[in-house]
């Protein structure tokens, strides 16, 4: 299938059950879920997936389930978070393997890489692959910034064609527009700036609290995309406070406490991460009561 690097494609959570194994049951919730609500691509092993703690063989099960849930309605897209070249190579190799129809490419973990040295490990993983590319620029996370000047160097590899932009700063959408016109697809991938940067020309939306709001995500994508501003800002508005819990040390916990509320998740991480407890867990709730309590009605976003 192609990939059309758009739309709400959501970061999912990895589901585990009391006994640290995958939760397929609860998976399938969600991602149901997901797809009902229009999403556009389900990206699998981000920070939000615990891709650090999965092995490689739990990965593929993520995978061939989505797969099967998907049934190439969107794309199924793997993150590759690894420390090596040589270990990335290998990653992307196991998930194109796998079935996969993207890769979402991290710079080099642990390690501070420099221009060259990164610009060199994502062009390896590209000649490497011929699945298509997003890169996740993040750098206040990573330590790691993709320069205008490092995605010119890029743009030789054909395969690497998305940018999901996080860098906090949203006149970034503008600056890559205005330099690279639409070689590269850009994506937002900070849920507090989600509808300002669709309005200033992102293609796409990498979400967060998409997991347990999936329609209201997806509703403010279309609405922004229609021009209807007034409706999607409606709810943007009504959204921000629980947005504001992606933007956290906590945002795995945050989210997986939100999915409980909704109905489409389960509270349980994967150790050393524990679930939230005392004030911390009671300032979350209380966002999320109120959220729940004020939840707007929707308009026939499907139609747009």
């Amino acid at each position: 299938m192609g990939l059309e690097w758009k739309g709400v494609m959501p970061a999912v959570t990895t589901k585990f059950d009391n006994n640290d194994e995958l939760d397929l049951e609860m998976f399938q919730t969600n991602i149901k879920a997901q797809l009902d609500a229009g999403v556009e691509g389900i990206i699998l092993g981000g920070t939000l997936g615990e891709a650090s703690t999965l092995a490689p063989e739990e990965k593929s099960t993520l995978i061939r389930e989505t797969l099967e849930l998907t049934k190439n309605r969107v794309p199924t897209i793997m993150n590759i978070a690894e420390q090596t070249t040589k270990g990335a190579i290998a990653a992307a190799h196991s998930a194109e393997k796998d079935g996969v129809q993207g890769l979402m490419l991290l710079p080099p973990m642990r390690y501070k890489a420099d221009d060259k040295e990164t610009v060199t490990y994502f062009s390896e993983i590209a000649r490497n692959t011929n699945l298509p590319i997003m890169l996740y620029n993040n750098p206040i996370d990573y330590g790691i910034e993709i320069t205008l000047d490092m995605l010119e160097d890029l743009s030789e590899h054909n395969n690497i064609q998305a940018v999901k932009e996080s860098t906090r700063d949203i006149s970034n959408i503008t600056r890559i527009r205005k330099r690279f016109g639409n070689r590269y697809s850009i994506l937002t991938g900070v849920d507090t700036l989600g509808m300002e940067s669709l309005v200033m020309g992102a293609d796409g939306w990498v979400a967060g609290l998409v997991c347990a709001f999936p329609k209201e995500t997806v509703a403010i994508y279309k609405l922004v995309k229609a021009g209807r501003l007034e409706e999607a800002l409606e709810i943007y508005q009504w959204f921000l406070p629980l947005l504001e819990l992606d933007v956290s040390t906590k945002l795995v916990q945050n989210i997986k406490l939100a999915e409980v509320h909704t109905g489409i998740g389960t509270e349980n991480v994967r150790p050393p991460r524990l679930p939230l407890a005392g004030k911390e867990k009671e300032s979350v709730l209380s966002i999320l009561k109120k959220g729940l309590e004020t939840r707007p009605k929707l308009p026939n976003y499907h139609s747009i």
